[in-house]
């Protein structure tokens, strides 16, 4: 049996790239840390933002665990373009995976790189690894897994969020919420 553990970042001052944690963020990874630390975690790879990376973190730290970066692990772009009905126009990216607006990426591309992250961690010797990324991207990875999660999952995720992906044989993983 292996495990995936994705966990969504902690709360952040903002969607770019570079935006940190909250003092609430900061707080959150520390228990994020605490409770992820039973379980015996050998791999971490992160997205590169600084919201992910310093989600992990702490973890990282007690653990005596690199980070590893994956740029396929940033959040997924909507559109290039600030509209005022994203929301609606997220949720038709569920419905319809290949629907792409100017200047974004469609469902479909964001899944198939999230996926490779975790077929390539799957190929490692770990047991327990941790991927950590952002909500959009996190409920499309878990969309290929289980074709009924889509919009409404994605809004009821928390910031941070965990979810387990047991690996038996080569069946389909089970998915868990294990954050509360």
């Amino acid at each position: 049996m292996k495990n995936i553990y994705v966990v969504r970042h902690a709360k952040a001052e903002g969607q770019a790239p570079e935006a940190p944690l909250t003092e609430t963020g900061i707080e959150q990874a520390n228990r994020l840390a605490e409770f992820l630390a039973i379980h015996r975690i050998d791999y971490i790879v992160s997205s590169p933002y600084e919201r992910a990376y310093r989600t992990i973190a702490p973890l990282a730290d007690q653990l005596g665990i690199d980070i590893v970066m994956d740029e396929r692990l940033v959040e997924r772009v909507l559109s290039g373009n600030d509209h005022p009905e994203w929301r609606d126009m997220l949720r038709r990216t569920y419905d319809d995976l290949e629907l792409c607006y100017e200047g974004g990426e469609s469902g479909n591309s964001a899944m198939i790189r999230a996926v490779s992250v975790v077929a390539e961690v799957l190929q490692r010797g770990c047991n327990n690894a941790v991927i950590v990324s952002h909500g959009n991207l996190i409920s499309l990875l878990l969309k290929h897994f289980d074709n009924r999660i889509g919009f409404e999952e994605w809004e009821a995720m928390s910031n941070p969020d965990v979810y387990r992906l047991s690996f038996a044989d080569d069946a389909a993983p089970t998915i868990q919420r294990i954050w509360a």
